[in-house]
């Protein structure tokens, strides 16, 4: 099946992806809906943490970490930099949050059972955290291996390298991967080095990079359902389509 022409147009009839062996999640606002809110935890942890450590008030701590976010990829990029903040210390302190917050997902878990292929968590955030909410999910055993912040050496999506190590270290094939992301940027230098690209939009949520993406010619396919979406490329291929 071709890349659709409309990015936002409706999915179904569901693509079959045969030549799809890998599949990719970004774990935040991907496997768990953005309006779980589990994020906001993250984003006032880190604001505090900037606070604490460079003696700013919150506003402006507020304004640095958003700052630094948009010029260099993740605001622990920026932190590490500009002033040497060791990530480790960052990392515990922004990911301890209340993961209780997130619900069963027990239609992705069914979806992901019966998808083919390996599975794999890609994530700007810590292993650990990855963990985390994959326990709270209950999706733990679906996934081969989980390529986080510190395995990518601290060089955050979307730069072009944290996909090659991504790639060579899980030892996949890019053209035979498929790649999900609730940021639609982050898409594009999988669909460049050859993935098959899946935005996961939450309609009337607005995601969280706060970025307004222009060109989404990147944008292979697009859902607000990514358990619906899974089950109806098993359902593709299961028919032979």
């Amino acid at each position: 099946m071709q890349p659709s022409t409309d990015p936002l147009s409706p999915e179904p009839p569901f693509p079959a992806l045969p030549h799809v062996e890998a599949w990719i999640f970004d774990l935040d606002n991907t496997l768990y809906p953005a309006s779980c809110n589990l994020f906001a935890q993250i984003d006032l942890k880190m604001r505090q943490f900037i606070s604490e450590a460079l003696h700013l008030g919150l506003d402006e701590a507020f304004a640095l970490q958003k700052r630094y976010y948009h010029d260099y990829g993740t605001t622990l990029r920026g932190l590490m930099l500009a002033h040497g903040i060791e990530p480790g210390v960052f990392l515990a302190y922004v990911h301890d949050i209340d993961c209780s917050v997130l619900p069963p997902a027990p239609r992705l878990d069914l979806a992901l059972e019966r998808l083919t292929g390996r599975k794999i968590v890609y994530t700007n955030g810590s292993e650990r955290h990855a963990e985390n909410v994959l326990a709270q999910l209950n999706l733990t055993r679906h996934f081969d291996a989980i390529f986080d912040i510190r395995a990518a050496d601290y060089i955050p999506k979307p730069n072009a390298d944290s996909y090659r190590r991504m790639a060579d270290h899980c030892g996949i094939e890019a053209r035979r991967a498929a790649m999900f992301e609730d940021i639609a940027r982050n898409l594009a230098p999988a669909a460049a080095a050859g993935m098959t690209t899946v935005w996961v939009r939450e309609e009337g949520h607005v995601q969280w990079s706060g970025a307004v993406d222009d060109d989404l010619s990147h944008i292979h396919h697009v859902t607000n359902d990514l358990a619906g979406w899974l089950s109806g490329v098993v359902a593709a291929r299961s028919n032979g389509s």
